[in-house]
């Protein structure tokens, strides 16, 4: 089943949920400011995604903004922007989706239903 990373206040969220209700895919709904994953799972899933690790960063964020990540992230390893992005849930771009063979990262729509549909 589907696993889906969302926060509630999030409108880009509300509209990829009514997506997948509107085309009645079941996912499993997990809050990603409150029970965010955790580094080796984001590893998992960076790995899976085949995308470039900047495309997990929620570059709209509060706190992205607030802890100076455009200008530090180039200069960080792998290993340090998957640590720093367990830290905080707010960090990682949403939607986060994660199916058995693919994870996609935002919500955009020709994205989804090439993969699920």
């Amino acid at each position: 089943m589907l696993k889906v990373y969302c926060y509630s206040r999030c409108t880009t969220c509300k509209k990829a949920l009514k997506w997948l209700d509107d085309h009645r895919i079941e996912y499993e709904l997990t809050d990603i400011k409150t029970d965010h994953p955790e580094e080796a799972t984001l590893r998992e899933f960076y790995d899976k995604s085949g995308l470039p690790l900047k495309r997990f960063w929620n570059t709209s964020g509060i706190p992205y903004r607030e802890l100076g990540l455009a200008k530090r992230l180039p200069d960080m390893s792998e290993d340090e922007q998957l640590a720093l992005l367990a830290t905080d849930g707010m960090l990682v771009k949403r939607p986060l989706i994660v199916g058995d063979d693919f994870v996609l990262t935002g919500f955009k729509e020709s994205e989804w239903a090439e993969k699920l549909l």
